[in-house]
């Protein structure tokens, strides 16, 4: 799996940080203790990082990540009680958008951390051969 250790390492960072703040927190504060998390693990991001979108080669906008990691991976945090099938889709539509091949998507507002590795299918580098 393309890469696992990263993704690895930032799943453990986030972890981290619910163990240490729990749920109920709005996602803000859990994006400034990731934001310290990640620097203490000497991970390269940036924070709110501002991408483009573009529609048939023509700029339609931007749209701010979360975190943009290692300049590979997408972070997308949420705070709600349960991740649901729009939370995967649109960390699906920003992969495919910033044509990245994988991202993660971490909700902070559950008991336990819930995390998901969101892969871009239509990115050559996920692409199988037959």
């Amino acid at each position: 799996m393309q890469y696992e250790q990263l993704t690895h390492k930032i799943i453990g960072c986030a972890m981290k940080v619910h163990g240490t703040l729990g749920n109920g927190f709005q996602e803000v504060i859990y994006q400034r203790a990731l934001d310290i998390e990640m620097k203490l693990k000497q991970l390269d991001f940036s924070r709110e990082h501002e991408m483009l979108i573009y529609y048939e080669g023509f700029e339609i906008g931007t749209r701010r990540v979360d975190f943009f990691v290692e300049d590979k991976i997408m972070v997308e945090l949420k705070a709600v009680n349960k991740l649901d099938d729009l939370h995967l889709a649109q960390a699906m539509n920003y992969l495919e958008a910033y044509k990245l091949p994988v991202g993660l998507l971490l909700n902070f507002g559950s008991k336990s951390l819930e995390f998901k590795r969101v892969y871009n299918t239509k990115h050559p580098d996920n692409k199988r051969e037959n």
